[in-house]
């Protein structure tokens, strides 16, 4: 599978998970937050992500 040398990825769970190399398929991702303001990491996730087989 092709992947996004630039895009670090350890979640083998979602379907642009490079599978054969830590990396992420797409092209581009979304960064989003989940808290009105982000104050630390734990408050921004890959908006991106999509479980394997859907």
């Amino acid at each position: 599978m092709k992947h996004n040398d630039s895009i670090g990825c350890v979640v083998t769970e979602c379907k642009y998970h490079a599978k054969d190399k830590n990396f992420c398929s797409l092209d581009q991702i979304m960064v989003v937050k989940h808290t009105p303001k982000a104050e630390d990491v734990e408050c921004t996730d890959c908006g991106s992500f999509e479980e394997e087989g859907r």
